[in-house]
């Protein structure tokens, strides 16, 4: 929950240094579970969007403020990411290759980071 917050008041639009894989990592997993509370909010309130025939989606305005909220925050941690694999943040952009370019964008964020300083900055691990 700490490297969630850290991200979110700390480091909200920073794109410049680098976060280990546990701050992205842990980051998404809270961000995750806070998009299933909002859905889930969404379904008790009744809030959802109504798709014809009396259905109605399981999200709604509720899920797409939290999603909203987690735009840039997500950008900046993801850039920062890639910064610590040695890759720039305009490297997010492979994600539009149909497949390939998505699992690509997982493997990085998945690979242990420059063991050492970078041009994007010291080593988060040791901080």
């Amino acid at each position: 929950m700490n490297w969630y917050l850290k991200v979110m008041k700390e480091s909200y639009s920073d794109f410049h240094g680098r976060a280990s894989r546990k701050e992205f990592w842990m980051w998404y997993l809270f961000y995750v579970i806070v998009l299933i509370v909002a859905m889930i909010l969404d379904g008790v309130l009744g809030t959802g969007f109504e798709i014809g025939y009396g259905a109605t989606t399981p999200y709604g305005w509720i899920y797409i403020i939290a999603a909203l909220a987690h735009v840039i925050p997500g950008l900046a941690v993801s850039v920062r990411r890639l910064h610590d694999v040695g890759k720039s943040g305009w490297f997010l952009f492979i994600s539009l290759i149909p497949v390939i370019g998505g699992i690509w964008l997982l493997v990085l964020s998945c690979s242990d980071g420059d063991a050492n300083d970078n041009e994007y900055g010291s080593n988060p691990k040791i901080l």
